[in-house]
């Protein structure tokens, strides 16, 4: 643990207090100085006058002291005795003496064995003294992890006259501090800044020469320069030229280590010269100005100049971005000279990029062919590193400092929310284990994106008077349309908004991330609204316009009637949900008017329904053409196993292959415009389209496969005739692309990362220039919840006629009680063309059981919370929130698999609802139509009924063998 000074002990008498407070103001301005310095929290001072209270202090538990300052003046003992029984009372913190006069420390150190205190100081009355010796203290004690560990410098100060020490150290270390805060404007984000103040150089005060060799000896790979007196202690004795004897040793190592002679005696100037060094006059009026300049010229803290040998200025540099520009220019025999004499190594070095500055020291000019490349060199090192330190953090936005291609910036105050902390999480995975380029000829990234925090949708509500419209309004397209109206945005957000869009001028996604999403117990998945911009209008203003209104409609589903059912379910109140907005570059490419990515997905690292030889936890994709719309609505998809891509269930013949492939895929339209009016809360510019336009476009290409109707039969590929069907057989059979790879190493990773499974969705662009990778992008990941599947429940055979369903396809666990009342589909009735009817009537029986606080069986036909009704009932989760157990029935002529890829499976499985499939064509379960439909009706609509009983209808499930029963009311179950 690093040593950090936050309590000290100042003892003192009540006079010498009286000249430190100068009327009260000496703790004052060290917290100003703090402040302004933007070094941390500001450490506490604790007086007392004798050394008996500060002995009392020190044994109380009350207090906890990281460094002791004394004056020489105590009421009640001398200082040296004071010291001696602090350590004698097995108290071991460093303890600092102040002196107001070099008289009377000279008297104190001739009498006394002053070696028990840290360091003796001189004190002149300014109080940046006390900072100095507040930051050399914590230096030595951690200058050997910080060094080891991270690779910080150190300048070793040589010097044994203590008033001229006590007068230099509040010098220089206010220098490295100004030198830190420059660079704080560079960092990437508040982290990145922190790290760099807490990196800045370390000053090692030593007194003789053993001292200061003992400290260059360990740490000579990260000296970034020595300063040092002539005239000091060599063996115990005084050596008048001691510090010319340091610096040759020192040169004959490490010619390239900056080092400063100083002396009172001007004779020292030549040798200094001679052996390479620097040379100060004690005695010099501008002896302070000139050290800041040598430590400005040498030390790395001020701009990089560039000169050529005979003087001539060709270029100036203060940070990486025009290091990169200057080096693309300067003469060769300029970049020589400082190559020569790494002093980019060591300009690196002093602005804490040890990465790339170490990189770059092993090289010598020699080790190129040619200057030139060595220039190529170094401007492919700074790419490289410019590009790792942006990649895997969320940096604050700034024109300067966000890469359209893979930088994460937020922009606003508060949190990112829990969407855009997923992000976060697996692009810091991805750079961190090196993931990025993996597979050749494949890059994996998270799309560039710019996050809004929370702060900004608080301040937009308030603005504009939104909170108490948007709490009580139940109309979401008039909560939508208030909200675009809405003129009032601040400010400084609309100015980095201009230039992100500045900086990117392709197709965007604007998503939610609220506080509350991707959570591992409730995931709001599909709750909130994204939408997408062609973003490629010449006007920005234009484009600005665009965006604002996306950014609006996502604040505005916060208050939607889904989001606010939803909330009603967990625990949280409406009150506590804040929406953070993430606008990311989509993943695609353009054909024609329109704009997708080749295919999208979902991959989660546990599989509910494994099939044999599957394992649950080698989980389980779901693949799609075009937008990943078709995935998470629940459309018809391709499933496999990563770990077994060619063992695909649902095409187990050619008349399933017809039924369950994809028809259709969803796309961006480029020439759609925005409504200011909007007739929908929807996305208005993603549309559908038949799969003979992919194929046009070049896209099917990848995934399709055709059925010959001559032979009844489905062949890889579209090189011949027939009916195009999405089978991924390209991908899956024939690996023109890894996905079954990359999606077996995240999902390793995520949940490894996460340490709980996970579930990422992804998109994958093939269509790249030539030469250029194809494009493996993370869009989210968040945890799963499992936590229902880890005990087991013993299920009994039972006679089918107690049973009023049994399927051998069933995600939860245990056992659910105290269920009376029954919603469901009639199967005679239920026609595919009225699917949207059926799922109002839902939606109206829902919503009357949960007025009365009763739970409900809610079964169905087709899969409940497809947005193809020819697939099932388009229910949002709002729309069944009251369900505790929904069941599923497969067609006459066509089953049901379950869409464990969409939104709707997700909060199934978050808010642990029993969930039953059943088909009749394996025999792996049956639900008693009859029987349902001969029961008593509480209410009956025209497709849906609703049946409440005495007594409880109980419900039994083994999340381990994926089977479950619902029992009929009245039956027995006390041996179940």
């Amino acid at each position: 643990m690093r040593y950090k000074i936050r309590e000290i002990l100042l003892v003192s008498s009540i006079y010498d207090n009286y000249l430190f407070e100068e009327d009260g103001r000496l703790y004052e301005l060290i917290r100003e100085e703090y402040q302004n310095l933007n070094l941390s929290q500001a450490p506490e001072i604790t007086h007392v006058t004798t050394g008996e209270e500060a002995l009392e202090l020190l044994a109380s538990t009350e207090y906890s002291f990281d460094l002791i300052i004394t004056t020489l003046h105590i009421e009640d003992m001398h200082v040296v005795k004071f010291a001696q029984m602090v350590k004698q009372s097995g108290i071991n913190l460093p303890i600092i003496l102040l002196a107001y006069d070099n008289r009377e420390r000279k008297d104190l150190v001739m009498n006394y064995d002053t070696s028990i205190f840290e360091r003796i100081f001189i004190w002149s009355g300014d109080y940046h003294l006390l900072i100095g010796i507040i930051k050399y203290v914590e230096d030595r004690y951690n200058v050997e992890n910080d060094t080891l560990n991270i690779g910080v410098q150190s300048i070793i100060l040589v010097e044994d006259n203590v008033k001229f020490y006590s007068s230099y150290l509040p010098i220089i270390y206010t220098e490295i501090f100004k030198q830190s805060q420059r660079l704080l404007e560079e960092g990437v984000n508040l982290t990145h800044k922190f790290l760099r103040m807490r990196a800045r150089p370390k000053i090692l005060l030593c007194t003789n020469y053993e001292e200061a060799w003992n400290y260059y000896e360990k740490y000579q790979e990260y000296i970034l320069g020595i300063i040092l007196d002539i005239n000091f202690r060599h063996h115990g004795i005084k050596d008048p030229e001691a510090g010319i004897k340091f610096a040759q040793n020192v040169k004959a190592q490490h010619d390239d280590i900056p080092i400063l002679l100083q002396s009172s005696d001007i004779s020292f100037k030549e040798k200094a010269t001679q052996i390479g060094a620097s040379f100060l006059h004690k005695n010099s009026p501008r002896l302070l100005h000139d050290l800041r300049d040598f430590m400005l010229d040498n030390f790395g803290f001020g701009d990089f100049v560039f000169q050529t040998p005979d003087g001539r200025k060709v270029g100036r540099a203060s940070n990486l971005d025009e290091l990169e520009e200057a080096l693309e220019k300067i003469p060769e025999e300029s970049l020589a000279y400082y190559a020569q004499r790494n002093h980019f190594s060591k300009w690196l070095k002093a602005r804490t990029e040890f990465w790339l500055a170490h990189k770059l020291r092993p090289h010598k000019v020699s080790d190129f062919p040619s200057v030139n490349d060595l220039r190529r060199h170094l401007i492919a090192s700074l790419k490289e590193y410019k590009e790792l330190q942006r990649r895997g953090v969320t940096i604050d936005f700034s024109k300067e400092n966000f890469d359209p291609k893979n930088s994460f910036a937020r922009i606003g105050g508060g949190s990112l929310g829990g969407k855009a902390r997923g992000l976060g999480f697996i692009n810091t995975l991805i750079t961190n284990y090196e993931i990025s380029h993996k597979f050749e000829g494949v890059e994996i990234s998270v799309p560039s994106a710019v996050v809004i925090g929370t702060e900004v949708f608080d301040q937009f509500l308030q603005m504009n008077n939104l909170e108490s419209f948007a709490y009580q309004e139940t109309d979401d397209l008039l909560i939508t349309q208030k909200f675009i109206d809405a003129e009032k945005f601040p400010e400084e957000i609309l100015y980095k908004l201009v230039d992100f869009l500045e900086l990117v001028d392709t197709p965007l996604a604007v998503r939610s991330s609220s506080l509350l999403e991707d959570s591992q117990f409730q995931p709001f998945a599909g709750v909130y609204e994204t939408y997408m911009i062609p973003n490629c209008n010449p006007d920005i203003k234009v484009r600005l316009d665009e965006l604002l209104q996306s950014i609006k409609s996502v604040y505005a589903s916060t208050f939607h009637k889904r989001a606010k059912d939803y909330l009603k379910a967990t625990s949280y109140r409406l009150e506590e949900e804040k929406m953070a907005v993430i606008v990311q570059k989509l993943v695609g490419a353009k054909h024609g008017n329109r704009f997708y990515p080749d295919f999208a997905g979902v991959a989660k690292s546990y599989n509910f329904y494994p099939v044999p030889p599957q394992k649950s936890e080698d989980g389980i994709a779901l693949v799609a053409l075009g937008l990943g719309k078709t995935v998470v609505e629940g459309g018809n998809t391709v499933r496999f196993c990563p770990k077994y891509p060619r063992h695909l269930m649902q095409f187990f013949s050619t008349k399933e292959t017809l039924k369950n492939a994809q028809q259709d895929f969803y796309a961006l339209d480029l020439n759609g415009k925005l409504s200011h009016h909007p007739e929908s809360i929807e996305d208005p510019l993603v549309k559908r389209y038949e799969l003979s336009e992919s194929e046009k476009d070049g896209t099917l290409f990848s995934v399709g496969s055709t059925y010959s109707t001559e032979n009844e039969s489905v062949y890889d590929g579209i090189s011949r005739d027939g009916i195009r069907v999405v089978t991924f057989a390209p991908v899956l059979k024939h690996q023109i692309f890894p996905l079954p790879e990359i999606l077996d190493l995240l999902l390793d990773l995520g949940a490894w990362g996460m340490g709980t499974p996970v579930e990422i969705e992804f998109a994958v662009n093939l269509n790249v220039p030539h030469g250029h990778p194809k494009e493996f992008a993370m869009l989210q990941m968040r945890p799963m919840v499992l936590s229902r599947e880890l005990d087991e429940l013993r299920i009994v055979d039972m006679d089918e006629k107690n049973l009023i369903c049994q399927s051998k396809q069933v995600l939860g666990n245990g056992a659910i009680n105290g269920i009376y009342d029954i919603v469901f589909v009639d199967i005679e009735k239920f026609d595919r063309v009225k699917s949207k009817e059926v799922a109002l009537e839902v939606s109206k029986f829902n919503e009357q059981l949960l007025k009365e606080k009763r739970p409900y069986i809610l079964i169905g036909v087709g899969r409940w919370g497809s947005f193809d009704p020819w697939l099932g009932i388009p229910v949002t989760w709002d729309q069944i929130s009251g369900a505790s157990v929904i069941v599923e029935s497969g067609f006459k002529d066509f089953q049901v698999t379950p869409s464990q890829g969409s939104h709707f499976f997700q909060n199934l499985t978050s808010f642990r609802v029993g969930y039953f499939t059943v088909n009749s064509y394996d025999h792996s379960g049956f639900i008693d139509w009859e029987w349902l439909k001969a029961q008593p009706t509480v209410n009956e609509m025209i497709f849906t009924k609703h049946l409440r009983f005495d007594r409880q209808i109980a419900v039994r499930i083994n999340g381990h063998e994926n089977r479950g029963v619902i029992i009929k009311p009245g039956v027995d179950i006390s041996d179940i």
